[in-house]
């Protein structure tokens, strides 16, 4: 049974349907030739498990605890790269916005355009992108509750927009750490699909000196955990060598080991989704 507010993101990709759809790729374009490999990489995997496939990059990293690291190649050169993705690779794009005056030029490369966490109450800029007609995706604030993430939902559903996904990543538990409380994911589901971010989620913002760490290790045992629960896709950061990555390093699965972590993920998907879905818990009103 799919989600009751499942939707096409492309002719060929849905969310909330029979199959977890998949989002993954660089936390950040660094080359063109890393993201195009990564990219061909995840078409390969996701086509061999068939699974639906959403690549992720972000085009500039406007929330670095320091302004001295890493943020982007260029907007304008970034965001060419990611439409050399949906184009040659022929794969719907997601990346994320932090300004309004961002949204008229991302929704020609985006089939997804992404609500940080950080600005996920943010109701101009939530609104701007619907407007746009791209699929929304608002992460979950690590400060939100998550039967509060209805009005985010519902600033894009009046706008007309009813393409609009959420995405848990872990709430601040004390200073640079975060947890997962996996009731979230069933208690947001009913406000929409829920895709679970295991690599954020792993996050520890801040903390090393202007940077974050993250324990990566921790990825597939909280994303198993999110497959039993309940949810309708997996987000996860990747590359070929996170330890060199500009961003976020620390936290994202090597590209080698995505195959394996995402036949286990879809094994127990498969396993739980009957539980899962007739479950009648009703914990918001």
């Amino acid at each position: 049974m799919s989600h009751p507010k499942a939707f096409n993101i492309d002719s060929q990709c849905i969310i909330g349907g029979d199959f977890p759809l998949i989002i993954a790729g660089p936390c950040v374009v660094e080359s063109a030739e890393l993201v195009l490999e990564t990219a061909w990489a995840l078409k390969e995997i996701t086509n061999r498990l068939g699974l639906p496939f959403v690549f992720k990059s972000s085009y500039d990293k406007a929330n670095r605890t320091s302004h001295r690291s890493f943020r982007s190649i260029g907007f304008e050169p970034a965001l060419k790269i990611l439409a050399r993705v949906r184009e040659d690779v022929n794969i719907p794009v997601l990346t994320d916005v932090h300004e309004t005056s961002q949204v008229m030029a991302v929704m020609e490369v985006a089939d997804i355009i992404q609500i940080p966490a950080f600005l996920c109450r943010q109701t101009d800029l939530i609104q701007t992108v619907a407007r746009s007609g791209r699929v929304v995706n608002i992460k979950k604030g690590q400060f939100m509750a998550p039967e509060d993430m209805k009005f985010a939902v519902e600033k894009v559903t009046d706008t007309g927009n009813q393409r609009v996904f959420l995405t848990e990543r872990g709430s601040s538990f004390g200073y640079h750490n975060l947890v997962v409380d996996m009731r979230s994911l069933v208690i947001m589901r009913q406000f929409a699909p829920v895709v679970f971010d295991l690599t954020h989620s792993v996050q520890m913002p801040g903390g090393m000196n202007g940077r974050s760490g993250g324990q990566r290790e921790f990825a597939p045992y909280l994303a198993r955990a999110a497959a039993a629960v309940g949810v309708d896709g997996f987000f996860m950061e990747t590359h070929p060598n996170p330890e060199k990555a500009l961003s976020d390093g620390p936290n994202m699965v090597p590209l080698s080991e995505i195959s394996a972590l995402l036949e286990s993920l879809l094994e127990i998907w498969k396993v739980s989704r009957p539980y899962w879905e007739s479950a009648s818990l009703s914990p918001v009103a």
